[in-house]
């Protein structure tokens, strides 16, 4: 199951004047606004939260177990994923594996800790694991709301422009997978002009397709005419999303994503898709027992198709409105939910993934800005590894949208900076700054103000902190104005990084031969 939520909701629209931008890109100029050079991954020099005790941790992983071993997990429509569990020692039956307490924890003895997520540009390479934070937009709306403000289906473009966005973008490390649904493109053959923009309009490292097995045959085979075969089977270059269809489901198409993935040493982001209430308990206690037992009985798996395959213990967890049955973000639950998920993540010795930029909101308001906040700000502090969702997200994931994606990206860059903890050097501790202003004085002109004031603070291209004067001159744009005309800056200033022909030809002669084998398809 991905996490492009199917549900329906209504069209939205409304056009947004594209006066102003002359503010905007003076704005940007000031503030250092621009794409500007890329960050690397974030190291973490804070502690991570923790809210659970020893105690605590030892109830839910026993519970877990007992989970696996009495009421068990399906693997539905893959005999290969049951002869694998039955040779393995696990009781196999039906569709229906039950594990002997410790069978999943020894398995994922071999998997790594850590790894390389290797760009084609290995400047951009990422770490996962550790201490390091890695920032991905956002994964399967099939909606965007454009820069006219019209909530419509996504096309290609968009897909190519959240791309070019997310290269852009200093605080994204990634440029994601499935950044939105490109629906004028047949459903079998997408996948194909996806993995392709990803390698053509950015450098950095991305993740695969995961909607049939073979089309994350045709992930790995493109990746290796970019980095070669040898290189492929030897590291990671793709990351790739494997939801568990919660309550305690493989299905199918998860799975056989998954062996593609494993056998080739690609790293499987095993990710329970959870809503509280609906996929799993109202408890957070109850929903981490089923979050440990699905990470445990898919992530092991992969050390069943290959030992030593990386593999992240993931979890998108949200909760529900009781009064509607939609989702709900930003709420304290799915936060308690992730912060211990975090933890038991640290003890299984896995990469972890939440988290993001997550909210309910229909529009870039102030309650997508609250919801969000509340989500992102969890996600650095539970120490999360690998971070989906971290811009773009509207409408509880189905829409990505431009604006958000603007705002969003400046929070990253917020982030970042928090990341790095407090400075102790000499220089930071400013004793020769407080000498020489000495008692109520200022310290505006002093010369260890002169010296660091223009690397001091975060600077936001998006924030409005002028006077009310000035802001009413400019024209009274609220946030998501200027960010509208900063995304438009950036899209007509966008140059693509180098490729070299050689195997940009080779990947358009392997898409095209891959899609004239096969008819359309649109189911």
């Amino acid at each position: 199951m991905t996490e492009d939520i199917q549900q329906a909701a209504s069209e939205g629209g409304g056009r947004r004047s594209r006066e102003g931008r002359g503010a905007a890109a003076r704005r940007a100029s000031r503030t250092g606004g621009g794409p500007g050079p890329s960050l690397p991954y974030i190291t973490r020099k804070i502690r991570e939260y923790e809210v659970l005790d020893e105690e605590g941790l030892t109830l839910i992983e026993r519970n877990a177990d007992r989970v696996l071993e009495e009421i068990g997990i399906e693997f539905r429509d893959d005999p290969e994923a049951l002869q694998l569990w039955k040779e393995a020692g696990a009781d196999v039956k039906g569709e229906r594996v039950h594990f002997p307490k410790g069978l999943c924890r020894e398995l994922l003895k071999t998997a790594p800790s850590d790894f390389t997520w290797h760009a084609r540009n290995a400047e951009r390479n990422a770490h996962i694991g550790g201490k390091a934070t890695v920032f991905a937009p956002v994964y399967g709306p099939p909606f965007v709301r454009d820069l006219e403000g019209n909530r419509r289906y996504a096309t290609i473009e968009d897909f190519r422009n959240f791309v070019k966005l997310a290269y852009m973008a200093p605080s994204m490390h990634s440029s994601g997978g499935t950044v939105c649904e490109p629906v004028d493109v047949p459903v079998n053959k997408r996948h194909l002009d996806m993995v392709y923009t990803h390698i053509k309009y950015s450098d950095k490292p991305f993740m695969g397709s995961v909607t049939a097995p073979e089309r994350a045959e045709d992930t790995i085979a493109m990746a290796k005419l970019v980095f070669g075969e040898d290189f492929v089977e030897k590291n990671t270059v793709t990351l790739n999303l494997i939801n568990a269809n919660s309550p305690m489901v493989f299905d199918e198409t998860m799975v056989g994503a998954l062996k593609v993935y494993a056998r080739h040493n690609q790293a499987c982001v095993v990710s329970p898709f959870i809503l509280s209430g609906a996929m799993s308990p109202v408890t957070v206690a109850g929903t981490l027992t089923q979050i440990l037992a699905e990470v445990l009985a898919g992530a092991s798996f992969t050390q069943l198709i290959r030992k030593g395959a990386p593999v992240l213990f993931g979890t998108f967890a949200a909760s529900i409105s009781m009064q509607s049955g939609a989702p709900t973000f930003g709420s304290p639950e799915p936060s308690l939910v992730s912060y211990g998920a975090a933890q038991l993540a640290r003890r299984l010795g896995l990469p972890f993934r939440t988290g993001g930029s997550l909210c309910g909101s229909k529009v870039p308001d102030a309650q997508a800005a609250h919801e969000s906040a509340n989500t992102l700000n969890m996600t650095l502090l539970a120490g999360t590894n690998f971070v989906l969702h971290a811009a773009g997200w509207l409408e509880g994931g189905l829409v990505a949208s431009y604006e958000k994606f603007m705002i969003d990206q400046d929070q990253l860059g917020m982030q970042q900076k928090f990341a790095e903890g407090i400075d102790l050097s000499e220089t930071a501790q400013a004793l020769d700054a407080i000498r020489e202003v000495g008692p109520g004085s200022h310290y505006l002109g002093c010369a260890h103000t002169q010296a660091n004031f223009q690397t001091a603070f975060y600077r936001s291209p998006l924030a409005d902190n002028n006077s009310f004067e000035q802001w009413e001159i400019e024209g009274q744009k609220r946030i998501e104005e200027r960010a509208n005309a900063l995304c438009r800056t950036w899209l007509e200033s966008y140059e693509a990084p180098y490729l070299d022909p050689a195997i940009d030809d080779a990947l358009k002669d392997y898409v095209a031969k891959r899609k004239e084998s096969m008819p359309d398809a649109f189911t």
